[in-house]
């Protein structure tokens, strides 16, 4: 089946001819002929009558035009649809990214990639599992951490270093804290990832191995970064995740130049030949911003 020609008999009936159609359609009188001809043939019937006067449609042809007119201008609406989302962004853009890195600099940066697009809806989806993008019917992830080899393409933005941090208030009653080795004295909120009975501390070339005093242990890092926050001990957390409350003196980074390991972090979306317009706004647009945010 050839839904051009049924396009072409819509397009002559609704003209009253086939010199009127040619013009609108751009095409010889002969070629759409043609292609009516085919459409009579492989229907089995007589659409248009034709005289050298006029043309009339036949009660076959009266019945095929009410509905073939109206699927044509669904096909014909769908396809300026999709064209115009080639070049405008719309539509909504599904994001996953980890738990804890929903912060209010993030939430900046998209919502000033709405208020440049507001055709588009934005949707995220936090979660610490690394989601099937294609399965999900999702459109773009942050991830951070090694990325295992996969067909998706794979910008990378940043990093996190997990370094140590603590309250003013912490520190105030607790023992000073100029080396690595110093943590054994101290209270110790420890990620479980990370370690719970001894982090491991590089600065260059230099590497330390500190057993700890843990007074919390937590597979939970919001929670170790709270009761960090509450004062309750000395943290490893990501520095990104920390920039909020060191500006507003609630964390102190310690050690300079000490951390442990560090993740990169990368912006993540599925391979495909044509880009929807909401996707390569997104990309081109925030990948700065957020390489500002995550190297700062």
């Amino acid at each position: 089946m050839d839904l051009n020609d049924t396009l072409v008999f819509v397009r002559v009936a609704q003209a009253g001819g086939f010199s009127a159609a040619a013009r609108l359609l751009s095409m010889p009188v002969s070629t759409l002929s043609v292609r009516v001809s085919r459409l009579e043939q492989r229907l089995g019937v007589t659409l248009l009558q034709r005289t050298t006067r006029r043309l009339r449609l036949t009660e076959a042809g009266q019945a095929y035009l009410r509905q073939a007119a109206h699927g044509v201008e669904e096909i014909l609406q769908a396809e300026a649809q999709i064209d115009a989302g080639r070049h405008e962004a719309q539509g909504l853009l599904r994001i996953t990214l980890p738990i804890d890195m929903g912060d209010e600099q993030l939430l900046g940066i998209l919502s000033g990639y709405r208020a440049r697009h507001p055709g588009v809806a934005v949707e995220l989806v936090f979660s610490d599992v690394r989601l099937d993008l294609v399965e999900q019917g999702l459109d773009v992830a942050l991830r951070a951490g090694e990325l295992a080899d996969s067909s998706l393409v794979a910008r990378k933005i940043g990093q996190a270093r997990w370094a140590p941090f603590a309250h003013p208030d912490y520190l105030k009653r607790a023992p000073a804290l100029r080396q690595p080795k110093d943590l054994t004295q101290h209270a110790t909120l420890c990620f479980s990832p990370l370690g719970r009975d001894s982090w491991t501390l590089m600065r260059g070339k230099s590497r330390a191995n500190v057993p700890l005093r843990s007074a919390f242990v937590a597979n939970d890092m919001r929670l170790i970064r709270q009761l960090a926050i509450d004062a309750q001990g000395v943290a490893l957390l990501p520095d990104y995740v920390c920039r909020r409350e060191v500006d507003h003196g609630q964390l102190v980074p310690l050690l300079p130049g000490w951390h442990a390991r560090t993740d990169p972090i990368h912006l993540v979306y599925p391979g495909q030949r044509f880009v929807p317009a909401k996707l390569r706004h997104f990309i081109d647009e925030t990948v700065p911003a957020l390489t500002a945010l995550f190297e700062r």
